[in-house]
Parts: structure tokens; sequence; C-alpha cells
């Protein structure tokens, strides 16, 4: 394992070189990343470098180490805090038990004491990795996340992503039991449109989930996962007739949803199959069998072979993997895939031996699929912001050359306007910050938690974001600013070095000025004198 780190804090740079070089860091498992002679400094090195341990004097300029405690351990709970400090303060820095402060350490440091004090640290440290790591907390861990890894499993199984020889591992790890020998997927439809008065859709479909549970799981052996909005069952059945009976329940439990809670439910029933691998053709099914509700209604269980031909049921399932394939290029792939993807799509839709009324019902899952991908990206399109039944009319009239050019067309401008959107959210993001401290840098209590609660997001992912795009931390590019600020006010105003101080965000002006030196090498005097050749010296 790697050395522990450590960063030191105290305002006499002996007494830092002294402790340096009293004690042989590396044979007790830690190093030293650096230094600080101030409070401010040091916060500045934490948020950077988030060592493992910060041993800091109490009596420091600017922000001394009882607040700089309080901010460690409010803003990095997991480092550990050292306090040493002289005999007088020795008292004062005990009553703050609160801040969970490892060890309390007298002036002058003794390198026996301080040794006996790391080593029981590092003691401390190791232990609570090794708890982490604890074979007992993993398994905890284990089996609260089960029941999402079973979820994951299922969907990965009728999205046909799982391998035959991978099957006796997973049903292993997960806990999992699939007796069979026959089985059937059920796509559970929740309609949004036709619910109770002031009933919350997500609501009324867990309702629905809950129910459907009670009244078909235990008899089918069902396992039950959410689905691209939609309540899947993956039913067991004894034998391959049972599918009538299945498909009857299903119809009765519809027709309850509607009467005890006012629910518009659909049930698709997929195929028959024999071998869970074959659930992802089963899924197929069951989800077109959905789709017909628009011809044979809703509010019943519809199966899949009692309504479509069963000649034409490869294309259609080969219809289903190719448009989400199309959905999935049009976020990651080029225009050359996007292009290939929508064309593999059509080879499908315009399959020779399907129904005209198959064909409408493709164009209508198309568009339905489109759209719900326009909404969940942010896109704006013509195509979609005008009446959906006028664009499904006109594509019908389409030729096949002429509706695969809208296709790609569509799905292409898909693809600029979510590369755009990417690309401008992140940077909008930043600008936002950059210009809430022009507006703000005055204010000598402007910090991260203020820019991020004025943004709404959190420290972590604003201090990754702000840094990846601007190449510095948020602190630094506030304290840059600032300098730059008062630069151009000490050349072009004549006001005093602690006017121009508080303008800028600083109350001391002591501290400004050793800012602003360690910025430009220079007092703020000798740089107005330096550089304003027409305005007369800082006279304070």
């Amino acid at each position: 394992m790697e050395n522990y780190t450590i960063l030191l804090v105290d305002d006499e740079e002996e007494v830092i070189q002294a402790i340096m070089k009293k004690i042989h860091w590396e044979s007790l498992g830690f190093s030293v990343i650096g230094y600080a002679c101030n409070g401010v400094k040091a916060l500045e090195m934490v948020e950077e470098s988030q060592p493992d341990v910060v041993m800091t004097d109490i009596k420091m300029p600017y922000m001394d180490g009882m607040e700089l405690a309080h901010r460690i351990k409010a803003e990095y709970p997991a480092t550990k805090l050292l306090l040493f400090t002289g005999f007088d303060e020795f008292e004062y820095a005990k009553e703050a038990v609160h801040l969970e402060v490892e060890e309390y350490i007298l002036k002058p440091v003794n390198a026996a004491e301080l040794k006996h004090v790391f080593t029981q640290l590092k003691v401390k440290l190791d232990q609570e990795i090794s708890e982490k790591r604890n074979v007992e907390i993993l398994q905890k861990y284990y089996m609260e996340s089960l029941p999402l890894l079973q979820a994951d499993f299922y969907v990965a199984l009728i999205e046909g992503r799982i391998q035959e020889e991978e099957i006796p591992k997973y049903l292993s790890d997960y806990q999992l039991s699939f007796p069979g020998p026959f089985f059937s997927c059920l796509v559970i439809h929740t309609s949004s449109c036709q619910m109770p008065a002031d009933m919350n859709p997500l609501l009324l479909s867990t309702s629905v989930k809950k129910q459907a549970k009670e009244h078909l799981a235990e008899k089918w052996q069902a396992k039950c996962f959410s689905y691209l909005d939609h309540t899947i069952f993956i039913a067991q059945l004894k034998q391959a007739s049972l599918i009538s009976e299945l498909t009857d329940e299903c119809d009765r439990f519809c027709k309850y949803a509607r009467r005890m809670i006012g629910a518009v439910v659909t049930i698709g029933v997929g195929q028959v199959c024999s071998k869970i691998l074959e659930l992802a053709q089963s899924y197929g099914s069951a989800r077109e069998a959905v789709s017909y509700r628009s011809i044979y209604g809703s509010s019943r269980a519809i199966n899949r072979l009692e309504v479509v031909p069963q000649k034409v049921g490869k294309s259609d399932l080969a219809n289903e993997e190719d448009l989400a394939n199309l959905l999935k290029i049009i976020r990651l792939g080029t225009q050359e895939e996007v292009g290939q993807a929508a064309h593999k799509y059509l080879d499908h839709t315009f399959y020779p031996e399907k129904t005209l009324q198959q064909y409408h019902i493709d164009i209508m899952e198309l568009l339905c699929a489109l759209y719900r991908f326009s909404v969940n990206h942010d896109i704006t399109s013509d195509d979609f912001s005008g009446d959906m039944r006028s664009l499904y009319n006109r594509l019908l009239d389409l030729e096949p050359e002429a509706f695969a050019e809208w296709l790609v067309g569509i799905c292409l401008s898909f693809r600029e306007m979510i590369i755009h959107v990417r690309n401008s959210s992140t940077k909008s993001f930043v600008s936002r910050a950059e210009e809430y401290v022009h507006q703000n840098y005055g204010n000598e209590a402007l910090s991260l938690d203020c820019i991020c609660e004025a943004l709404g997001v959190s420290n972590s992912y604003f201090s990754t974001i702000f840094k990846k795009e601007i190449g510095s931390s948020f602190i630094s590019y506030l304290t840059d600013y600032r300098m730059d600020r008062a630069a151009s006010l000490l050349i072009e105003t004549n006001e005093k070095s602690y006017m121009i101080a508080k303008k800028v965000g600083y109350s001391d002006p002591n501290y400004f000025s050793y800012v602003f030196k360690r910025r430009f090498g220079v007092s703020p005097s000798k740089y107005r004198t330096e550089h304003a050749f027409a305005v007369p010296g800082d006279q304070s």
C-alpha cells in the first residue's frame, strides 16, 4: 500500500523544517506532501491534494488552526487532524472535542512522542481500510444490492446480452432459480393518458405493479422488474399449453385494475420458450403485442401469437432490436454509423411479407421512439413540434427511398443537436460561474460553497468541471481575479491600498498585501510605483 499523506501547517517555517527533519516519515508509512504557513493556504492545499492527515498549529494569521480544523472536518471528514500547540493553548484545544482531533501535541515537539503518535495513527488508518474491505461488510452490501443486480440480469436477458456459458455463474451469484421448464415474457403497460383525475402517473404505475405481483407473481413464479416505462414479468409454466390460462388470468387482471384503481392496463403476452436465453424473443413479441392495443383496445391481455401472423415474426423481432440499436447509435456513433443503422432498421420495416397494418404499427412505434428520444435529450425539431397525426399520415405516403431519406436526416439532426447540447452545457456552466465571480468578487464571504449553492450543484462535481475547463481550482481562479482587479485599481485610481483591499474582498490589508505579493512578486505600493506612471504613489 502507498504511504499515507501529511500536510504540515505552521506560521513558523523553522518549526515545520524541524519536524520534517526529526522524523523518518517513510519508515512510519507516511509522506509529507507539503506545508503551509497559514490556514487559508492550508485549506487551498487540502482542496487540491486531500491529504490523509493534517497537522496544524493553532495560532496563525488569517485563519487559525481551530477554524481550519472546523472547515476540514466539515468538508473533508475523512481527513485526520493533529493539533500541536503551546502550553497556554493546550487546555483550550482540548475543549474542542467535537472536532474529533486525533491528538494534541505540546510544543516544542518531541521526536519520540511524535513518532509514537504517528505509529498509532497508522494502525488506526490501516484498521479503517481493513474494515472497509471486511468480507462481512461486503457481503451485507452485496445482499442489499442483490435486487438491483437481479433486475440488471433480467434486463440483460430480455435484451439478449447474456451468453449461454455465463448463465450458471449469474444464477449462482445472484441467487436465482428458473425451474421452468417453459417461460413467457409479459409486458404490462399502464396508460398515462387515461387515468383518474389528479392521479400521478408514476404512482399509478407503481400501484399496478404491486397489484400485478399479488395477483400473478406467486402462481406463475414470476420474476418482476421495470424496463423502458413498463413492468415486465418473466412467467414460468409447467406446460407450454398453459399459455392460454396465463393469458386469461392476465386479461382478468386488466379488468380488475380498471375496476378497482381506475388504471387502463394492457398486458402483452409473449411467445412461449423453453430456454431463458430465448426470453429476448419472448419479450420482443410481448412488446409487439402491447402495441396492438390501438387496434384491439386497451384493458385486456393480448397474446402475440393470437394477433400476429407467425410467418413475419422473425422480421418484427429483428425490427425491435434494430430500432433500439439506431437510438443508441444516434447518441454514440459517427455520421456514417447513423446512416447504416437507419438503413438496417428500414430493411425490416419494409419487409415484403409484412401486412399494411403491421407496417402502420411500425411507423407509430418509430415515431413514438423518436419523440421520446427527443424529449429525453432536450432536442427541438420542427417535425415533432407540430401535429403528430399529420406527421404520421405524411410518412405513410412516402415511398421507401423518400422515407429512408427522411429517417436518416432526422437521425443525423438529432445527433448534431446532442453533440451541441453536450458541448454548450459544460461551457455555459463554467461561464455562469465566471460571471458570478465577476459580479461578487468584492464579497469577502464568497467561497466554493456560495458558488455551488448559487448554481445548484455539489462541490465535488463543480470542482471537477471547473478545473477541467479553466485549468485551476475555483479558489485559485477567484484569488487571481481579485488580484487582477486590485492591480487595475492600483494603476487607475489614487485609492489607498486598504480601500482597494476591501473592494476586492479582503478585510485584512496585511493579508491582501501578502496574497498580492505572492501573485505579482512585489507589494501593492511598489507595484503602483512601477506601473502607474500618471498616478501619484500610494499614500497608505
